[in-house]
């Protein structure tokens, strides 16, 4: 007696997978295999050859002789970077990484969601006002400092529009942070508000027309209606801000200029110890523990807000057996 195999509904095709043999698992590794082969190439191994400089010191005399080569000094650059000469240096970098990273996002992502609300509302010149506020942000960075610098001169705008004594924006202190803050939230705001709008259109109007019906007002209709429907754009947004102003660089180097104690990020130190210094381990050191900082700030970024990117593969593996198998197959779970 031979079996005979039930014909497949309709609207239901054959997975790729069983026609061309292979199983789901190996068939997705072969397609992610390009990927993954290039993101070993352009961050695996810079990231390793980052590690490895960091291990060396500067080159000089060795047994009273000038040697060009550098000599391995194994954590030492990393333990005079956290608790050494170099502490203050690196810690004062660190905090204006932070302080920035924190002030530009939170004002990016309240002024990034106003500008969502007003790009997406059905209003005369709407097709205008979107392009206007787009504008910052296809502005260059170098530009947008250039421009800033030109506005935060003794004698430029800023300082006739304010009252009172001129502002040295540009020179050390608390002025320069400020400087820096709105050039950067000028300019990357709307970047925010790009992503927002984008979650703004894929909303029903027919939610809005049920919460009206409902009595709610409109705090009541944004708070309990569009946050939360736009909340995965939102925090995409948000994790794409942080990691850019973490890594923030171009914007107050031009605008407020290096070695300011004031706006020097990790990133400028990175660049003023390979440059001004050719201390070029110390320069891995501080790059290594500057993608150490990106990576703790993602890892809890994910995890505070419970995006939790095993989550489906934990939920399959407690699944019965024979329910993955027939997940497998193409059936219904």
């Amino acid at each position: 007696m031979t079996a005979t195999h039930a014909p497949p509904e309709p609207g239901r095709t054959r997975p790729r997978a069983r026609v061309t043999g292979m199983s789901p698992g190996r068939l997705g590794a072969l397609l992610v295999s390009p990927t993954i082969l290039v993101l070993g190439l352009v961050v695996a191994y810079p990231m390793l050859a980052a590690l490895r400089q960091s291990m060396y010191g500067e080159p000089g005399l060795v047994n009273g002789f000038v040697s060009d080569e550098e000599p391995y000094i194994g954590l030492e650059n990393y333990t005079s970077a956290l608790f050494g000469p170099s502490a203050e240096r690196f810690w004062n970098a660190f905090y204006n990484t932070s302080f920035f990273t924190v002030t530009t996002v939170l004002l990016e992502t309240v002024i990034g969601v106003a500008m969502a609300l007003i790009m997406h509302r059905a209003m005369r010149g709407r097709a205008m006002v979107r392009a206007s506020i787009l504008i910052p942000w296809a502005i260059p960075t170098a530009a947008s400092a250039v421009l800033w610098g030109w506005i935060f001169y003794p004698d430029g705008v800023a300082n006739a529009i304010l009252p009172g004594a001129p502002i040295l924006w540009t020179t050390e202190g608390f002025q320069a942070q400020a400087a820096v803050i709105i050039a950067e939230v000028w300019k990357t705001a709307p970047f925010i508000g790009l992503l927002t709008l984008a979650g703004l259109q894929v909303i029903p109007d027919e939610v809005y027309e049920a919460a009206k019906m409902d009595g709610a007002t409109a705090w009541r209709r944004f708070w309990h209606v569009t946050l939360p429907l736009v909340k995965p754009a939102l925090l995409v947004a948000v994790l794409f801000r942080l990691l850019d102003a973490i890594r923030m660089f171009d914007l107050p180097y031009i605008l407020i200029g290096p070695r300011k104690d004031s706006v020097e990020t990790l990133s400028m130190l990175v660049h003023d110890e390979a440059t001004a210094n050719l201390d070029y381990g110390a320069a891995a050191a501080y790059a290594v523990l500057l993608f150490l900082y990106v990576f703790a700030v993602v890892f809890a970024f994910v995890g505070i807000l419970g995006a939790d990117i095993l989550g489906d593969r934990a939920a399959l593996r407690r699944m019965p057996v024979r329910r993955r198998r027939l997940l497998a197959r193409g059936g219904k779970p």
